[in-house]
């Protein structure tokens, strides 16, 4: 198993942790051969559980020669170094082993959440250029209706012929090498494609180390309910546990509170990935965590606030730790709340490894008052760029500084407070959801002549997209063409991508430029 970055010790500070802290990423390395090649053959990678509550293991040894089977299954099929390969799969063994087979034949992977409709879907695998789809059996009709003609691989009979072959050798890639490819939303524009490399791996542990209490230690599990198509579910949870040789579980079913408390009793879980949202879900269902064996739970995506933490601490018995980051720049903020102190309503601090800043329009450092939040570069947690958008990769830094677009302060102890959203992006159950892909959605729908999006408040989501629209001629509003426009964009685009209010106007408030101001509806 490698070394982990971080010992636990009496008398550890946080000022230590960052004083003495160095990356050792070697200059060749592949991501797909080392989360399960050189791990004891007989430990447990995976426990998945199905529908019925019936759990099958996977061990390192099967993972890593199914995975180096697949990679040769895909290549048999005219997949090369560097290709774009889709894998539209809710969380299975069957994600896992399509990820590290396309990482092992030097291919780049392309994580797509099974929430999108055709139209999402179509972009993106446009965009990327992908030259074939990963598929589960309900996704299959989206994608082909989507890109008409693109290869697709269907979990199943046809995913399993592929594992059946001969194994291929592990592509010898530079860790800096591009490894996956994942689209994160913005404000104007269609949303962007963040291309990571093989390094980023490096970038993720010191959080994922921290944040979970000094992982990995011995019978360590790890279980999140989130989609790993996301960057969260992915390089949060999975990809850093079975690079250090440790247990992800996973379930089929949707998460409920309850349901998700006997499974994490049944199981061992350890460790857990739960966002603000699941967390609230579980406060208020009232869940009795006193079998679990938990020890520290990471969460991100909005504060917490003093409450749910106190209810954490109390009914679930374990340290809960906040972070902070984006698709392109991932976990650099957060807590480790048995070496520094957590502030209810922070974000936490740097974490090591990561500069991270509050600064203002001209780059000055701001202490106590608001302004951007910003990330030194480089840092091996970076994106490589925007897929063939070098116009935005450039915009997207400042002098040797990434720009998150995130507005916050930091107080005198360094301490990260988010403020708000500089851009507009909506976050919604820990999603960045934008607004400019809803409102390109609806203007597909007859009835709609204009329409703009924003965020609004929402106890438990954080935030839902609500909908402004104009008319054409000869449509009215009304409740039932409300509905007709919700349902347009939760079969075209995702379910949580839907407008939970749609308010009918006359015209949109805009800028001399002819620029919605998206400002002006919040006010409203």
């Amino acid at each position: 198993m490698p070394t982990p970055m971080f010992r636990s010790s009496p008398g550890l500070t946080y000022e230590s942790l960052r004083r003495d802290f160095r990356y050792d990423i070697p200059t060749r390395f592949n991501l797909g051969g080392a989360c399960c090649d050189p791990h004891d053959p007989d430990s447990v990678a995976l426990i998945g559980v199905d529908q019925s509550g019936r759990a099958s293991p996977t061990t390192f040894g099967e993972l890593s020669e199914v995975t180096s089977r697949f990679a040769g299954g895909l290549s048999r099929r005219g997949v090369e170094r560097g290709d774009r390969v889709a894998v539209v799969v809710p969380q299975s063994l069957v994600t896992g082993i399509a990820h590290l087979a396309i990482w092992k034949l030097g291919a780049v992977s392309l994580p797509l959440a099974s929430l999108f409709g055709p139209d999402a879907l179509a972009y993106r695998l446009e965009d990327s250029g992908a030259v074939a789809a990963i598929v589960s059996s309900e996704n299959r009709s989206k994608v082909e209706e989507a890109v008409p003609g693109l290869p697709i691989i269907e979990a199943g009979a046809q995913f399993e012929a592929l594992c059946g072959g001969d194994p291929i050798p592990v592509a010898d890639t530079a860790a800096e090498d591009p490894v996956f490819l994942i689209y994160t939303s913005g404000t104007t524009g269609p949303p962007k494609g963040a291309l990571h490399p093989h390094r980023s791996l490096f970038g993720h542990l010191p959080a994922f180390e921290l944040y979970y209490e000094f992982a990995p230690q011995p019978g360590d599990v790890i279980w999140t309910p989130a989609d790993w198509a996301w960057i969260g579910g992915l390089m949060d949870v999975v990809i850093p546990a079975w690079f250090y040789g440790m247990t992800v579980l996973t379930a089929e079913s949707d998460f409920d509170p309850h349901a998700a408390v006997e499974l994490m009793i049944e199981h061992g879980v350890t460790l857990a990935f739960l966002p603000p949202t699941a967390l609230k879900m579980m406060r208020a269902a009232d869940v009795d965590g006193s079998g679990m064996r938990l020890r520290s739970i990471f969460t991100g995506g909005e504060a917490l606030g003093e409450e749910l933490l106190g209810w954490v601490s109390d009914n679930l018995g374990c340290a809960v730790n906040e972070g902070y980051g984006q698709t392109e720049a991932n976990i650099v903020v957060g807590n480790c709340s048995s070496v520094w102190p957590v502030r209810p309503g922070s974000m936490g601090r740097a974490i090591p490894g990561h500069d991270v800043q509050v600064q203002d329009e001209d780059g000055r450092r701001l202490i106590g008052e608001v302004g951007e939040i910003v990330v030194r570069s480089p840092d091996p947690v970076m994106m490589l760029g925007y897929w063939n958008r070098p116009d935005a990769t450039d915009q997207k830094y400042r002098e040797g500084w990434l720009l998150t677009g995130d507005l916050g302060r930091e107080d005198d102890d360094g301490y990260l407070w988010f403020e708000s959203r500089k851009d507009d992006v909506i976050s919604s159950m820990g999603y960045r959801i934008g607004p400019g892909e809803i409102e390109e959605s609806l203007m597909r729908h007859p009835a709609v002549a204009m329409a703009a999006v924003i965020g609004v408040p929402d106890d438990v989501r954080g935030q839902v997209p609500a909908a402004f629209v104009v008319l054409r001629p000869g449509h009215e509003p009304g409740e039932n063409l409300a509905v007709q426009l919700q349902q347009h964009v939760r079969t075209r685009l995702a379910a949580h991508e839907v407008p939970r209010q749609v308010e009918f106007v006359d015209d949109l408030p805009r800028t001399a430029t002819g620029k919605i101001m998206r400002r002006a509806l919040r006010e409203r």
